[in-house]
């Protein structure tokens, strides 16, 4: 025969199962579509709507990073975000590419790091390694803000899920 208090427990135990079990059934996550890449685009929610902030690729050219230059030359670019909060502006993308759009190494860059120089202050720079420079034609920009990615389902069941921003490319996929 059980005692008294496994009969007492088991509804509690029961009621804290049934409940985690809903949690996790209203959890998905979702990821947003990837914007067409540009040279100068604006940039997006992952609900695709406008943010009122334009990101450009001012230039680029290859040259050896000052800190590794034995590496031989890396993509040494200027970006520019136009109507972008200096403390928490949005964040894209940054792709080098072949003449046929294909991503030779991508990073994301915000616009945060474009508040620099006095003579423009909404411009900033950085770096991408690629394996063979000499074969970029160009840096392109994703539209899709990467400022927030919130914390998805298998991290918290209970508070994750919703629209996340799309991953940033890899090496070799076509934009």
């Amino acid at each position: 025969m059980l005692p008294v208090r496994v009969f007492a427990v088991a509804p509690l135990a029961l009621v804290v199962v049934a409940l985690a079990g809903c949690s996790s059934l209203g959890c998905t996550d979702t990821t947003a579509e990837r914007g067409k890449a540009g040279v100068r685009v604006q940039v997006v929610n992952t609900h695709g709507q406008p943010l009122g902030v334009t990101a450009a690729v001012v230039d680029w050219r290859l040259e050896p990073h000052p800190q590794v230059p034995s590496d031989g030359d890396q993509v040494h670019f200027r970006f520019r975000f136009d109507g972008a909060d200096e403390y928490s502006g949005p964040a894209v993308d940054a792709c080098a590419v072949d003449e046929e759009r294909v991503t030779l190494g991508c990073q994301t860059v915000s616009s945060s790091q474009a508040f620099g120089p006095a003579d423009d202050p909404l411009t900033g720079d950085d770096w991408l390694g690629v394996e063979h420079p000499e074969q970029v034609d160009a840096v392109l920009l994703i539209p899709n803000d990467q400022s927030y990615n919130g914390r998805t389902c298998a991290v918290d069941v209970k508070d994750g899920g919703g629209m996340h921003p799309p991953e940033t490319p890899d090496k070799g996929d076509q934009l």
